[in-house]
Order: structure tokens, then sequence, then C-alpha cells
């Protein structure tokens, strides 16, 4: 490994550029630019490779220049405050940590109620302490910069800025995921608009990745059990900040040739590389940790490709403690967290049950149970031999808590999954929702970022979901405002006609249609922008659908319109691909030559330019097929606004008076009546409010209304959609009570999980014993509001006692399908044993509204330890 040879003034260069943070701080981006900006951009903003190539002449020039070396200073000092500076998390949960067993002036032990008894001794015993605490956060992809392609779309995306966020925050997190030899493809379009992809290697030796080395200096291997053999792989790390990333890589010359080929690209090959690239994610990246002594306690699984590190975990469990394997599962499963992203079921990873149990044959006898219980672990229906093994069921199952990414999400994932707890009405199946966020520091363009510490204040970064900060955004005034997103704008335009132009030479087009790429795009005119994964379910040719309306539109010469498009379809989906063939043809014909544009090899550095710089974000797909979204939310941030289908996290975000809704969240069953009825509202909405609403200026030439909508944009999305709140959610709902959980357990000497899995057995095997047999209650008619109804159930436990479980009313008001629509329960209390296992019960209902109610008493399991006692599926409903 050859490095660059910096001069001393220029050496702290090299230690910014092995760091992200420089890729969220606007001062430091402008530092590497000012080395050398078309250099900078011909390496694609790849500041390490930048130093590579960089002329040794340049690199004195700048050691000598007092101005560079001025911001030099000026940077490092910004990033060793930031990376040394107090946090939200050591600021809350640390200190709790930290209080749990601090010695008192007397000698006694402060007891904080936020980490009980058995947390204390576990952190005591096995070192638990502040440092200690770890999430591990593993994904199939991480997208943090243009200049790492180990990405392919918004789940990388949402990945990379979760990490920034567990950085800013100062969360004790790691990432974990696969270093790609080649990525995700890079796309061009041929002369007839079809896409074409290609693989460029990474070289690892000119990417801000380090790796791995023991204390010989050789790289630290790890090995994950195959078929017959090892497969090894080497740990690569990216510093994000104060977060470190380990990614894996089985490009090591102990591996076969095929085996070397499992991290070559991301999501390629068929289910049988699937199947080992997700062993080699999940368990490798345990082992990984392992190896480095980072052993977690809380583990993330964002989507189910690493669902395998639960089996690993279990298996270390049982290696270690001497578990069996039901008490090792209670114990893992309470340190674990699952994230689903998928609406639908076609989007899971569901792998043949021969190919689970080849791979997997190891973990055999390593956990002590037989192929049935292994595949029933992937299986909603255990008994159904026929059934594939489900990664997303794997996780479910072994999993604390599980969360869809949005409101309508999490109902869309409690009626995708209720079948694992058919016992359970749809909306308590045990799956929550933390609406998905942005990393605003990396998304928010320069300019705005400006005018946002003139205006909202130097730390508007650390307060990123504080309401009151930005209801500063009224203070900015509206002439500033506008000037500073027509900036935007019109850097959008060039960068639109300088790549229109680069496709065009790369495509052999004759010089006079280059030249002709100079008139396409208007600086001035209302930008639409629609960028995205191209999947069909997301229609991007929605807005096409009546060209000699549309024709109208954007060509009305007071009043122009213009359309930017960009995505990429999976090499596979041909409807895809299709769809921009068919963007591409609209796009030449002579009315919309000048109006819209499909941009190719849509990538991390072409959607930052395009949210910072469109007037309009259109987002149409079939909803409930959108799990979140989250490029409406860095539209609103650079104050652009959204027209969107009521789906994902518009559902929640939009307000009436801070962008426009695409219908009234209908769903539809006939899929070409609702693209005509919704392609018939955009036009309407384009013409009818947007198109006049932008155009309407004053005397002073600023579109007043325009601007109030943008400023109300910001003010009611910017405080909630960011991963700030997200990570502060995840941290509050998920990854604190989980540790908590996770170290209860191990108590003293893992006696506490011996016990829950004890009690378990002893419910599951009981249950169908237990039945309601009688249900009683007074006064029934003639109820008046405020007034209390007694109800009595005797109840027949055999030999489980009152202790075990719990029996609730189940109540609410009634719809006219006799359902009860938004229940609401209330515990029964234990008021004496009948003998021979038979209980009684007593309740009280008050009945706080009018109209028809109704109830019905059940029986659930009460587990002495903090679970939810829904993620059982053991109901015996009266």
């Amino acid at each position: 490994m050859v490095s660059p040879r910096l001069p001393e003034p220029l050496r702290p260069l090299r230690e910014l550029a092995y760091n992200l943070w420089w890729t969220w701080n606007s001062e430091a981006v402008q530092l590497f630019r000012r080395m050398d900006e078309h250099l900078f951009e011909e390496v694609e903003h790849n500041v390490v490779k930048l130093l590579g190539v960089l002329d040794q002449s340049r690199l004195e020039a700048l050691a000598n220049d007092e101005g560079f070396m001025a911001h030099l200073e000026r940077v490092l000092r910004a990033f060793h405050e930031y990376m040394q500076a107090p946090t939200w998390y050591q600021e809350t949960y640390q200190r709790r940590l930290q209080t749990a067993a601090a010695p008192q002036g007397d000698g006694q032990v402060e007891r904080s109620q936020d980490v009980p008894e058995p947390a204390r001794v576990y952190q005591q015993q096995e070192g638990f302490g502040q440092a200690e605490f770890r999430i591990a956060y593993f994904s199939m992809e991480f997208g943090l910069h243009e200049s790492l392609p180990v990405y392919s779309g918004g789940l990388g995306v949402l990945a990379g800025d979760h990490l920034k966020s567990a950085s800013d925050l100062g969360l004790p997190l790691m990432g974990v995921g696969l270093m790609y030899r080649m990525g995700y493809f890079r796309q061009y379009l041929n002369v007839d608009g079809w896409q074409q992809e290609k693989y460029p290697e990474n070289d690892f030796f000119h990417l801000p990745v380090l790796p791995e080395l023991d204390k010989y200096g050789r790289p630290i291997l790890i090995s994950v059990p195959f078929p017959d053999r090892e497969v090894y792989a080497r740990i690569w790390r990216i510093q994000v900040g104060r977060v470190a990333l380990y990614l894996l890589d089985t490009n090591v010359s102990q591996n076969s040739t095929a085996d070397r080929e499992i991290t070559g690209q991301l999501y390629g090959g068929d289910q049988d590389m699937r199947i080992r690239q997700e062993m080699v994610l999940g368990i490798g990246g345990l082992r990984a940790l392992d190896a480095l002594g980072l052993s977690p306690s809380v583990c993330h699984m964002n989507e189910g490709h690493s669902a395998f590190l639960a089996l690993e975990r279990i298996g270390q469990a049982m290696e270690k403690y001497g578990l069996s394997f039901d008490e090792a599962r209670e114990w893992v499963t309470a340190g674990n967290l699952f994230t689903t992203h998928t609406p639908v079921p076609a989007g899971i990873d569901l792998f043949p049950p021969g190919l689970v149990e080849h791979y997997l044959s190891a973990y055999l006898s390593r956990l002590k149970i037989d192929r049935h219980q292994l595949l029933a672990l992937g299986r909603q229906n255990p008994h159904d031999a026929n059934e594939p093994f489900s990664m997303a069921v794997l996780a479910l199952k072994l999993s604390h808590i599980s969360n869809g990414v949005s409101q309508l999400h999490g109902k869309v994932a409690r009626r995708m999954w209720r079948g694992l707890w058919p016992q359970l009405p749809e909306n308590e199946v045990p799956i929550i929702a933390i609406t998905n966020g942005v990393h605003t520091p990396t998304w928010v363009s320069r300019d705005m970022n400006l005018l946002f510490e003139r205006y909202l204040g130097l730390d508007w970064r650390n307060r990123l979901a504080d309401h009151g900060i930005w209801k500063r955004v009224e203070n900015i005034p509206d002439a500033e405002l506008w000037r500073t997103h027509e900036r935007r704008r019109e850097r959008l335009v060039i960068l639109a006609r300088e790549r229109l132009k680069w496709q065009l030479r790369r495509r052999g087009a004759p010089p006079a249609e280059i030249a002709r790429a100079e008139e396409v795009l208007d600086p001035e005119a209302l930008t639409i922008g629609f960028a995205r994964r191209f999947a069909t379910y997301k229609r991007a040719t929605l807005i096409l659908r009546n060209l000699e309306r549309l024709d109208k539109i954007l060509n009305n010469k007071d009043r122009p319109v213009q359309i930017i498009f960009a995505g990429k379809a999976h090499p596979r989906d041909h409807g895809g691909k299709e769809l921009i063939a068919q963007i591409v043809h609209v796009a030449r014909r002579p009315e919309f030559r000048r109006r819209i544009v499909f941009l190719e090899d849509y990538d991390y550095s072409l959607a930052r330019s395009l949210v910072q710089g469109v007037d309009l974000w259109l987002n149409n797909p079939r909803r409930p097929l959108e799990a979140s979204g989250t490029s409406g939310m860095k539209v609103a941030i650079n104050g652009g606004l959204n027209l969107s289908i009521l789906d994902g996290w518009w559902c929640e975000g939009y307000q009436t008076d801070n962008g426009w809704a695409i219908g009234a969240g209908e769903e539809y069953s006939d899929l070409n009546y609702q693209d005509e009825v919704e392609s018939r509202a955009i036009y309407d909405l384009l013409e009818q409010e947007i198109v006049p609403l932008f155009y309407n200026r004053g005397g002073d030439g600023l579109p007043r209304g325009w601007i109030r909508m943008m400023k109300r944009s910001m003010q009611t999305i910017t405080p909630v959609f960011n991963t700030h709140r997200m990570l502060q959610e995840y941290m509050e709902r998920c990854y604190w009570p989980a540790w908590l959980h996770y170290a209860e357990l191990y108590g003293g000497n893992l006696e506490p999980v011996r016990s829950l899995a004890a009690w378990r057995r002893k419910v599951m095997q009981n249950w169908s014993g237990i039945r309601i047999e009688h249900v009683e209650a007074d006064h029934l008619e003639g109820i008046a509001v405020g007034q209390e109804i007694e109800v009595q159930a005797r109840v027949h436990l055999g030999p489980l006692s009152p202790e075990d479980v719990e029996v609730q009313l189940y109540h609410g008001r009634v719809d006219s399908l006799g359902e009860i629509a938004t229940p609401q329960t209330v515990s029964m209390a234990h008021t004496g044993a009948l003998g021979d296992g038979r209980h009684l019960y007593v309740g009280y209902l008050l009945c706080d509204s009018s109209g028809q109610h109704g109830f019905a008493v059940r029986i659930l399991p009460k587990p002495k330890n903090p679970i939810n006692p829904l993620v059982f599926g053991l109901v015996t409903w009266g």
C-alpha cells in the first residue's frame, strides 16, 4: 500500500479524509473542493483518491497558502470539538448507568429506578458498564456518500443516515455490513432508452476504508461454517463521525473462487448466492464484532437479511453458559430487534427448505435441535412442510421488539404478519411503528445551511427535533429565502444540462444534438422532480398518462413547467426498465424536448442536487405499497414542496397547508381506474392550485403564497422527519428496553432466563386446558354515561396459577359489523379459588361515552419479566 506523500502541514487532511464527518460539514466539503475543484468532481468527491492523485507541486502550494491553511485549521478544530463534545446519549442514558452503581458519601449505592437490580448485577459481573452497552446495527447496504458505492437505494441511505445521527447523538452503536467488490450497478441507457448495467470494481485502497489488523499487523480474519468448509472474511472499517461501520469481505486467498464472489455484488446472483451473503452478514458479522472485542448487547436487524445472527447468538450463549436452546433463545431474543421495510410478501427473502437445511446443517448439532425445529423458526405455519423459509419470520420470532417504518406501514405490517399471532386482533399484533427520518445536515444545501445559521442560530444542527427552533423560519425574510432557493434551482438546471450533454456524447449523438442540450430546461420555470427506484408500483409514468393535457401544462408560455426524472430499475425488472424507456421516448418528442429530462445513473450525489434544487417533489406510489419513503423529507429541508399520494410518511406529514395530497388515501381494486383517477388529480392540482400559486407574483416579483407554504413545510416536516428524532425514539422504545430486558435476564448466573424458559414451557404445555366457563354482568340495559358495570368470570386454569395469567375485559364501542374498532382493556381481579383449578375474577367497565358497546373476557399469559404478553400468541377468549 503506497500512501500519498503529504507535506507535514497537510497531514491532518488524511485524518479528515478517513472520517465521513466531513461529508455532512459544508466547511469541510468546501475545504476539499478548494484543493482542486475540477479534480474533486473528476474523482466523484472521493477525497481519499483526491489526496492520492493531486500533483505534488499542488500539495506544496497548498501547504504554503495561508488562506487554505487557516481554512484547514478551522475545519480541524470543528472536527475535534465535534468528536469530544458532550452528547445527548451521555447526558441522558449514560448518566443512568453511571449513577446506577456510583458509591454515595455514606458508602451506600444510589439506586436508579431506570436500571433494575438484575441489570446492575449483570453490569458488574460481565463488565457491562457505561461503555459496554453496545448496539450493533446490521444492514445489507449502507448509503453514506457517493464515494462509497456499497448501496442501492432507500434502505441503504436510511442505514447511512441512521449511523450519522447515532454519531451526532453519541449512541454506543456500530454498523455491520458487507464490503462489495463491485457494489451496485452503474446505469446507462442505449440509443433506444433501454437501461444497461455495468459493474466497475471498487478499489478499496482508494476509498475511506481501513483494514482491521491484529497486533502483528495482519488482517483479522473470521470464519463462517458452510457445508464441508469454512468461508473466511476480512474486516474493513469506515469511520462515520463517532461511529464505526464494519464491513466483511470474502475476497481473500483462503477462500475458493466461488466463495470469494460472495461479496462481489450487492443483491447479485440467485437464491444460493443470497443465502450465502446473508450467512456472512448475520453469522460472520456477529463473529467479526466478537473478534474485535465488541460483542453487542443489542442487535438491530435492518430488514431480515441479517436474521441468521440470532441463531449464532443462541449458539454462543449455549456454549458459553451451558444453556439449553429454549433458555438461550429467551435471552438472545430479549436483546434483538427487527425493522421491516416491506409492505408486500413478495419483498421478503424466502428460501427453499432444502437450501436452508443444506447451508445451516452445522447449526442442528450446535443448537441441539432437529431440522423441523430449525425450519419452523422461519415459517408462519410450523407444520406446513411446503412453506418456504422466511428471513422476516425468523427475525420476527427471534426479536424482542419489531417495528414498521411509518404509522401506516405499522398497520400494513400487522396485517401482513397476523398469521403468526392468529388469536390476536389485528391491531394488537406486536409490531410497533417508528417513522423514518433523514439526517438533516447531510441533505441540507450549503446555501440553506448558511441561512439557518443566520436566522435559526448556530446551534440549529444540535436541536433538529426542537419545534421552537423551526418556528424561527418565520424570521427569514421572504426575499432572502426565495433568492437562496432560486440559486439552488439554477445550479440544478446547469447540472442537468451538463449531465445530459455527457449522456449524449457517450451515446455518440451528433454535435448539433449535444449543442441543443444547452437549451434544455429553464432556470426560472417551476421544476418538478421525480427520482427513486423504478419499481412499477411507484408509477413513474403516471404524469405522462394524458400527453395532450401535460403539453398544455408544461408549455404554457407565461407559466412554464418542467420535469426532471432519474432512477434505476433492478437489472431483472423489465417492467421498471420499460417505464424508463417510455419517459426517454416522451422526452425526445419536439413538444417535450426542453421540458422533460431523464438523468442517467441516479446516485447519492445526483439525489442531493435534486432534493436541494426542485420546487416540487412528485411521489405517486400505489397506496399502501410505500412503506415510508424519505426523499420528500429531504426536499422539505431545502424549501421544496411535496405533491404525493397519502402513503408512507406523507400520511403523517401532510397538513393541507404544507404541500398537496393526491386523493384522500383511497385504495382501489381496479388498478387501471386508479391510474386514471389519480393522474387526473395530478393534472387538476397542477392546473388549478400549484402552477397559479407559483407564478402569482407581487410587485416585488416574489410568490408570497408559495413562500408561505415553503416556510410552513419546513416548520412542520423538518423537526419531525429527521433521524435524530427517529434515533431518540429507537433508543427510548427499543434499544434501552431491550438492553434492560437482556441484562435483567442475566441476573445472578442467568437464573432469571432459566426460570423464564421453564415458565414458558409450563404455560405452553398447559394452555390448551384453559377455558372461560361462565361470564355474567349486572344491569346491561338502560345504562347511562358514567355508570360502571361489574363483570364476573369463572375460569378454569388447570395446573396454572393466577400468577401465571392475566384475565382481561376487552371492550369498546361496537361498529355496524359488530366489531370493537378501538378496543381498551381492563385487568380483572382474582377474588378467590373455587377448587379443581377453577377461579373467580371480577372487573369493572366504566361507560364513558354513549352508543352501542361490547365486551369480551380473555386470558393472556403474565410473564414476570418485562415482555409484552401478546408476543406469546396465547389467548383464550370467552
